[in-house]
């Protein structure tokens, strides 16, 4: 694909990913187990709605459309950040633990500590945080490389694993309560929620702006970034952490969410290329996009039963990623 050919590509999907992003937001308050339609949303917005369905509408599907459009732009992006810090299309904050930190953190809370239970977003945001600076620090010997902060979150995701598998032995009278978080879904998030997560979402997705240049400059290479004068290991480092406080803020509420934070970014990168002018915005709307749609999905599909976003997401994924890579020769 050619120079002219990538502009004109990135022109559209500027234009295009907003109006999704609308879209499935309407198609997110519309649809549900009690039918609503668009007037009763306008009547619902200018305070001349039925009290029903100012309840579904302002107390349980709004919060849960803006807490997927938050969650999937932060997975996105954090995605697309250790994508480029790593110099690898496979690493993700699931790949490298940071996932695996809020789950088992989150999992300690539910099990071990069950009368702390409003305190779960805080403990697994906690837990994402001080994973991701934890494998820094393994991986730091004179620097820390690409390759050996993977190895060391590799390492780290399988013994956060192995906790909490053992968690979930010890205490199996209560894994009950914790399968629907580790499935990963929207399911009862309210406003209460979206306050917590709003603040840690947006400062993230603003700082995500400072990281497109050293981003860009990474993608030069260790050695040339050095000889612009960059300092690598410090900028490598920070960019980390960003990934971090997102994919955190995102477990901290909606769950285990695979895929989001792996595929977005990755399929923004073969359509629109590596410049993070544009694949950081992108991956963040693609991300707010791919969740909102997928939780329509997962509560309509086989109505009244609702499935786990998460699960969701991994059937839909998966055969389009591969059907992707496979035609990945044909895109770049």
């Amino acid at each position: 694909m050619n120079i002219e050919q990538r502009t004109v590509r990135r022109k559209w999907g500027i234009t295009l990913f907003p109006v999704l992003v609308i879209t499935v937001s309407v198609f997110g308050l519309i649809y549900g187990s009690v039918p609503i339609t668009l007037v009763d949303i306008w009547n619902v917005l200018t305070g001349s709605g039925e009290s029903i369905h100012e309840t579904i509408i302002l107390q349980l599907r709004l919060p849960r459309v803006l807490i997927g459009l938050l969650v999937g732009a932060c997975l996105g992006v954090s995605g697309a950040i250790l994508q480029g810090v790593m110099k690898n299309p496979l690493a993700d904050p699931g790949i490298i633990g940071v996932t695996a930190g809020g789950g088992v953190a989150a999992t300690i809370t539910m099990l071990v500590l069950p009368q702390f239970g409003y305190l779960l977003p805080i403990t697994a945001f906690i837990g994402a945080l001080v994973t991701a600076i934890l494998i820094y620090l393994l991986a730091w010997d004179r620097g820390a490389s690409a390759f050996k902060i993977i190895l060391a979150g590799v390492a780290i995701n399988a013994l956060l694993g192995a906790v909490q598998s053992g968690l979930m032995v010890i205490f199996s009278d209560r894994v009950q309560s914790v399968l629907p978080w580790l499935a990963g879904g929207l399911n009862g998030r309210s406003w209460y929620h979206l306050s917590f997560m709003a603040p840690y979402a947006i400062v993230g997705l603003l700082l995500s702006l400072l990281a497109i240049k050293p981003a860009n400059l990474l993608l030069l290479g260790d050695d040339s970034a050095k000889l612009l004068g960059e300092r690598v290991e410090w900028q490598r480092f920070l960019l980390i952490v960003l990934a971090a406080l997102l994919a955190g803020t995102a477990v901290s509420v909606a769950g285990l969410i695979g895929f989001v934070g792996l595929v977005v970014p990755h399929i923004i990168r073969l359509i629109f290329g590596e410049d993070y002018r544009f694949l950081l915005p992108l991956s963040a709307l693609g991300g707010a996009v791919l969740v909102v749609f997928a939780d329509t999905l997962a509560r309509t599909l086989f109505d009244p039963i609702e499935l786990p976003v998460g699960i969701l997401l991994a059937c839909l994924g998966a055969p389009f990623f591969l059907y992707l890579l496979k035609k990945r020769g044909m895109m770049v």
